[in-house]
């Protein structure tokens, strides 16, 4: 799989940006009653970035298999995520900007991604333990990172399930 490398978000942002808004103009003429939220490290403020692209796209749970057929046929399926019936995940690795997208059923278990980017970009403290956790994987395995950074997204989400009670 290779090494992981990382950019600082100031580098990428303009190329990430203008994705973004070109895959949501796409996305959005694909599946309307869509909530498309740009995610992932490119999403948050000064935070470092392997430079790719995440994007959750939600959806009403009734819609969820029409909006992954949907997808399913304009993006290559990503093989090494899991797949439930509230969420997939598809990716183009061939642009300039590598795309992810996070097809997710709105409340279902996997419906976090703009949460938990919204924690990271209100928690200085956070981002910058997270930033500390990339540093440490800079040109080390990905798949090794990819542990790491797993650990770290279920404190993550553990936090994130609390604030959603406190509401």
């Amino acid at each position: 799989m290779g090494n992981v490398r990382f950019y600082s978000y100031e580098l990428v942002r303009e190329r990430t940006e203008e994705a973004f808004r070109e895959h949501h103009a796409r996305l959005f003429s694909l599946l309307p009653y869509a909530d498309i939220q740009h995610v992932g490290s490119t999403a948050i403020p000064g935070a470092r970035t392997k430079g790719d692209l995440d994007i959750q796209v939600r959806v009403p749970p009734e819609r969820f298999a029409e909006a992954e057929a949907v997808l399913a046929e304009r993006y290559a399926r990503n093989e090494g995520s899991e797949r439930t019936p509230g969420f997939s995940s598809f990716k183009d690795d061939t642009l300039e900007v590598p795309l992810g997208i996070q097809l997710t059923a709105m409340g279902g278990s996997h419906d976090f991604f703009s949460r938990v980017r919204d924690v990271l970009r209100a928690d200085a403290k956070l981002l910058a333990e997270y930033d500390a956790l990339k540093a440490r994987w800079e040109g080390r395995p990905m798949d090794a990172y990819r542990e790491e950074k797993g650990a770290f997204f279920e404190k993550l989400l553990g936090l994130v399930a609390w604030e959603g009670a406190r509401r």
